[in-house]
């Protein structure tokens, strides 16, 4: 039998500070972003991905992946979108099963105008709480979990290729994918 590594009383107060500041933290971004824009904060977070990327789309695969959702959630999540007019699918020519999310002008200002009030409720909840060495501080701990959890970058999602494939396998597709229409 393997040996538990119990949480010392440090260890545990630290745990369980951290558990309720992000559950309070998401819960009250959460309830603005509900009230004030109508949309869940994991709509806003992939409508400010494909806003960051370049010509504002993003492979469906690679959205996924970033934002740290299943294919299945993520594809429900842009369906929602694109019956909003905010997102628009476009097939990948040269593989099938690939597909990008786009963000529309009509999402692009969607997100500008919900975007203040997410900010100021981020800014008003998180940073004016902690004095500037503590954010770095909080920067440098958040930075060092997630490097300890994934490999993969997840913000920004950068790199994102035109037609990669889902697969390893796929990814010489890249080369022989033409120009997305827009």
């Amino acid at each position: 039998m393997e040996h538990t590594r119990w949480l010392d009383d440090a260890e545990q107060r630290t745990w369980r500070g951290f558990l309720t500041a992000n559950r309070l933290l998401f819960e009250r971004v959460e309830r603005q972003l509900q009230n004030e824009a109508r949309m869940p904060h994991a709509y806003f977070e992939i409508l400010v991905r494909l806003s960051e990327a370049p010509d504002r789309t993003l492979r469906m695969s690679r959205l996924a992946e970033t934002s740290l959702s299943s294919r299945s959630r993520l594809s429900h999540a842009v369906a929602r979108l694109e019956q909003a007019g905010w997102v628009r699918r476009i097939a990948c020519p040269t593989d099938r099963r690939g597909s990008f999310a786009e963000l529309t002008d009509a999402g692009m200002a969607a997100l500008e105008e919900a975007a203040p009030g997410h900010v100021e409720t981020v800014r008003s909840l998180l940073f004016d709480a902690l004095t500037p060495e503590q954010q770095a501080s909080l920067r440098e701990i958040s930075e060092a979990v997630v490097a300890h959890l994934t490999d993969s970058p997840v913000w920004p999602a950068d790199g994102d290729e035109e037609c990669a494939g889902d697969t390893p396998a796929d990814e010489a597709d890249e080369a022989d994918c033409p120009e997305r229409s827009g």
